[in-house]
């Protein structure tokens, strides 16, 4: 009988990816740029550059240009992995996501671009099993611009009921944040109540962030922000505050989602420096707490960052 850990190390089909100057710039107002942010939302500004978390849209998105059937673009691809159960799309949360920027972005993909994936870790406890990915997105010469890891916790579902873990590659984890004293910056945003429909654009489809019969059904109590809009408005107010608003301050971004964001909600990121990163960056600890309910929204967050001239205190 297969076991969890044959699926260990269980390799994706590779998916086809692309995109435009415009799908950045739409990527970039759907993670909340400001009319001043010329530098992500204009791109004949002379500081303009794609936003370094883009990629981690493109595992949905793929390689279209037109809206896509959110249940059609979920369905596993290519050979099941071994030993996992069939799992109910209904009861899996996206418990983590991380993106290492390797090379800036060009402008246009062109043809021949891919996410490559595979399976890096599996875990069974009395909630569910969790499965960590590992993606990375490559240019048609086998180039690698991105590497993203993500963790699915799939509720309720069971193999043999006991505990088990193996894991075989995982992103960097960050500091704890510092109790003893304040954060260094302390950023707020406004979640319009528009900011799901605009997100969305950027290729994910998924009607629960829309259609608020669905989310009243699934328990939310109506529409629900997507996590990676949440991801991408918090490391646009990193790079604001840290990075002076340079979109290749960013090398490494990384958080656990804890608790979803309604559209018209308020949040707060509070952000520490704790020492040297890798390649000369400022090694960030973060936090995000939704202002409206008061809950944490995204925690665990660690950031490695080109500190730039001009950082807002």
């Amino acid at each position: 009988m297969p076991h969890l850990s044959e699926a260990v190390g269980h390799q994706s089909p590779d998916k086809p990816v692309g995109w435009n100057t415009r799908d950045l710039l739409l990527y970039a107002v759907g993670i909340g740029a400001k009319r001043d942010d010329l530098s992500l939302a204009f791109e004949l500004d002379r500081k303009w550059a794609p936003f370094p978390t883009y990629p981690v849209v493109l595992g949905i998105k793929g390689d279209g240009q037109d809206v896509n059937l959110f249940a059609d673009v979920v369905k596993p691809r290519g050979t099941p992995p071994p030993g996992l159960p069939q799992f109910d799309p209904n009861r899996v949360v996206h418990g983590s996501q991380s993106i290492e920027i390797l090379k800036p972005l060009p402008r246009e993909s062109g043809a021949g671009w891919k996410l490559t994936g595979r399976i890096v870790g599996v875990h069974e406890n009395r909630s569910g099993i969790i499965v960590e990915r590992e993606s990375t997105l490559v240019d048609k010469e086998g180039v690698a611009y991105a590497r993203l890891f993500s963790s699915e916790f799939n509720l309720g579902a069971k193999t043999t009921g006991e505990k088990f873990s193996k894991v075989i590659a995982s992103q960097p984890k960050g500091k704890p944040i510092p109790k003893d004293r304040k954060p260094d910056y302390v950023t707020e945003d406004k979640i319009t109540p528009e900011q799901a429909i605009l997100y969305r654009l950027s290729g994910d489809y998924n009607p629960l962030h829309i259609d608020s019969r669905i989310g009243q059904a699934a328990g939310f109590g109506g529409v629900i922000l997507h996590g990676l809009c949440t991801f991408g408005f918090v490391a646009r107010s990193i790079v604001t505050a840290v990075g002076n608003n340079d979109p290749n301050s960013l090398v490494y971004y990384g958080v656990k989602f804890t608790s979803p964001v309604k559209p018209g909600d308020s949040i707060q990121t509070s952000i520490w420096e704790v020492g040297p990163g890798p390649n000369g960056t400022t090694e960030l600890a973060f936090e995000t707490k939704n202002l409206t309910t008061g809950k944490v929204v995204l925690g665990s967050g660690v950031a490695y960052v080109r500190k730039q001239q001009g950082a807002k205190l």
